[in-house]
């Protein structure tokens, strides 16, 4: 017979598949169960965070998000927390990474690279508006939603804006998208720095392959601060100027945001995002997960469901293939009998429950298992008996009720009379089993 399956619940998450893995966070897929929509878990273990001295990086990261609202930057929900565990919740994109498309088409048609391109200009140029800067901006982190539109993801390596001189100092990000300024690590500026991430995607996009590329570090290192790349023959002229623009090694002479906004090739067919602004970010969950405070932890459980039972197994287990025999008094059952039962598992479980208290019995629970126990001795001693719940379907189990402890027949009498009680459950002969089409 199948394995339970076990059900894992983050508060009022319920926690599916895998998606993704690194280094600090597990991504799992999971279903908000008030609203049933799917959305991502990003897990990460707090004893790894704090060990590594990530605590700050990751707090960054999840303020930075819950400031960005923009139809083409993944959103975050919120974020919770558990005694070992900080749980992210974000938007789910369910069309893979636009890194992926290249791969497995090559180069794309110009009209295609200029829409995505002009998605992403929009998204950076939305978030450099509210002095956030990416940073680490690749194919790999723009997602492609239902729609073929564009989601930046991944703000782990992003910063906020700083005080005085307003330039950053960390160098980060993949090498070959970064600008030359964040190699040079003398201080750059977010907003130029990004755009060159913007160029080289663009680049990649229409080209299918990167402008700066080797295998020799040092040379890489070489190659980008010196500016030098070959666009191939069937680039467009339109689209080579605005790259040369755009890849110059100097972030003075660099072109800005609001000039690609103005290019022409840049402007064909081009259409702004159309959203309406949040008010200000609540930033309360974000300082309740890193004070740490118990209070404010998520409840956390793993539940089994019922144990999965296709039709073979049904049909192998009953004496006939009418449901409706195995509930029949005639049937001379001994130390057990089975039965099926209408409805969902966690309300046959709680009809049983009220079915046995009122005839004397301690219930001990167990997801979908049960133990009863008399508290009355019997002719051999307390009658305990075990229960549990097999699915067939969503809305149809099996029960089986089994002996375990006492006397045969003081059992029948028990089972007698929980039948009785479970009556208007009971799936009977004829009945619409859930098991159509």
């Amino acid at each position: 017979m199948n394995r339970p399956k076990v059900q894992r619940r983050v508060g009022k998450y319920e926690v599916g598949k895998t998606l993704g893995q690194g280094t600090f966070a597990k991504v799992r897929c999971a279903v908000d169960t008030e609203t049933g929509e799917r959305v991502a878990l990003k897990i990460l273990d707090k004893e790894k965070v704090l060990k590594h001295k990530m605590a700050e990086q990751i707090r960054r990261e999840i303020s930075t998000m819950k400031l960005i609202n923009h139809p083409n930057v993944v959103r975050l929900y919120e974020v919770l927390a558990s005694k070992t565990k900080i749980y992210i919740v974000l938007e789910f994109v369910t069309g893979g990474e636009l890194f992926d498309k290249i791969v497995h088409d090559g180069r794309l048609k110009e009209e295609n690279a200029r829409k995505y391109f002009q998605q992403l200009i929009n998204a950076v140029d939305y978030c450099h508006s509210r002095g956030v800067y990416h940073r680490d901006l690749k194919p790999e982190n723009l997602l492609l939603d239902a729609h073929g539109n564009l989601k930046v993801s991944d703000f782990g390596l992003s910063a906020l804006s700083r005080q005085g001189d307003g330039l950053l100092h960390t160098a980060c990000g993949t090498p070959n998208y970064a600008a030359p300024e964040v190699l040079n690590d003398q201080g750059y500026d977010g907003a130029t720095a990004d755009l060159w991430s913007c160029g080289v995607i663009l680049f990649v996009l229409l080209a299918g392959y990167l402008p700066f590329e080797d295998s020799n570090l040092m040379t890489l290192y070489k190659m980008i601060i010196a500016g030098e790349y070959h666009c191939p023959p069937w680039l467009s002229p339109g689209a080579k100027n605005l790259i040369v623009r755009i890849l110059d090694p100097s972030p003075v002479t660099r072109i800005t945001i609001s000039e690609v906004l103005e290019d022409p090739w840049f402007k064909k067919n081009y259409k702004p995002a159309v959203f309406e602004e949040k008010e200000e970010a609540n930033l309360d969950d974000v300082e309740a997960v890193f004070k740490d405070s118990e209070e404010h932890h998520v409840r956390e459980k793993k539940e089994e469901q019922p144990t999965p039972m296709n039709a073979f197994e049904l049909i192998s287990m009953s004496r006939a293939l009418d449901l409706g025999n195995l509930f029949e008094e005639e049937q001379g059952f001994k130390r057990e009998t089975r039965f099926a039962a209408k409805g969902a598992a966690n309300e046959l479980v709680q009809k049983i429950e009220e079915a046995s208290k009122p005839l004397g019995f301690d219930i001990q629970k167990k997801n979908y298992k049960m133990r009863l126990e008399n508290v009355n001795a019997g002719r051999k001693g307390n009658l305990k008996v075990a229960t549990e719940i097999f699915q067939v379907s969503p809305s149809l189990h099996m029960i089986e009720v089994r002996k375990t402890k006492g006397d045969t027949l003081e059992f029948h009498k028990f089972y007698k009379k929980l039948s009785t009680s479970l009556n208007d459950v009971v799936w009977k002969s004829g009945e619409s089993s859930g098991l159509s089409k």
